[in-house]
């Protein structure tokens, strides 16, 4: 059997978190995007700089700061200590909101993007037809942004998938909890497994192909379509 037992659970793992990220991170990313590319806030320019920092940030140095947060020492800790919660690092829970951090900009972008390329003509139509703002943006914003949602939600899954250095500062790797497909494959390296942890990376490999064939695949689908 290619895959033991650990690895079909940090597999399964690993595709609960994927799944999970994502769609918090399109419920999150979808009003925060297209507040950035509609407003003229002149704090427009460090909440984008904020979303995107994750892009530059080591992964290791966001999980430290992260880690920090949800320590017994800080706010976020003390938070979910004073709610009877407990700790949220070293948990599945706390692994979530790591991984919803990271991934942000993986979410944003596409759709700000897709926000930005309607202009505001659409919402200008929408408007002399007295169509609600709520509606017009339910009605006709989201769906001509359906490209950049679904590049979004593809981004979001992929890079959740591939996290290590944020996933293992926060979430260590315990099996069962916090042992995703990366930290397994890590685990596997250092017990010197390599039959194993070649069946791991390859899998991986193959998911990133896919991934990448799917996104070429979509912008030329978006390419015929605006021809």
């Amino acid at each position: 059997m290619p895959f033991d037992p650990a690895a079909l659970q940090a597999i399964w793992l690993t595709v609960r978190l994927a799944t999970l990220t994502t769609l918090l991170l399109l419920l999150i990313a979808t009003p925060l995007a297209w507040w950035l590319a509609r407003t003229g806030s002149r704090w427009r320019a460090p909440i984008n700089a904020l979303v995107t920092l994750p892009l530059v940030l080591p992964p290791s140095v966001l999980g430290f700061y992260l880690l920090l947060a949800m320590g017994p020492q800080g706010p976020l800790g003390q938070l979910t200590q004073a709610l009877g919660w407990g700790l949220l690092s070293f948990s599945f829970t706390g692994l979530l909101i790591g991984s919803v951090i990271f991934s942000l900009p993986f979410a944003v972008q596409p759709l700000q993007h897709a926000f930005e390329a309607q202009g505001q003509r659409p919402m200008e139509v929408a408007a002399t037809l007295r169509a609600r703002p709520l509606d017009a943006f339910f009605t006709v914003a989201l769906p001509q942004a359906r490209t950049g949602l679904v590049t979004a939600a593809i981004l979001s899954f992929a890079h959740t998938v591939g996290e290590f250095g944020v996933v293992l500062m926060i979430g260590g790797n315990i099996p069962g909890q916090t042992r995703v497909v990366s930290t397994q494959l890590y685990g596997h390296v250092e017990a010197m497994e390599y039959a194993q942890a070649h069946w791991l990376a390859g899998a991986m490999v193959l998911f990133s192909f896919v991934v990448l064939l799917s996104l070429a695949l979509l912008k030329r689908q978006r390419g015929q379509g605006l021809s």
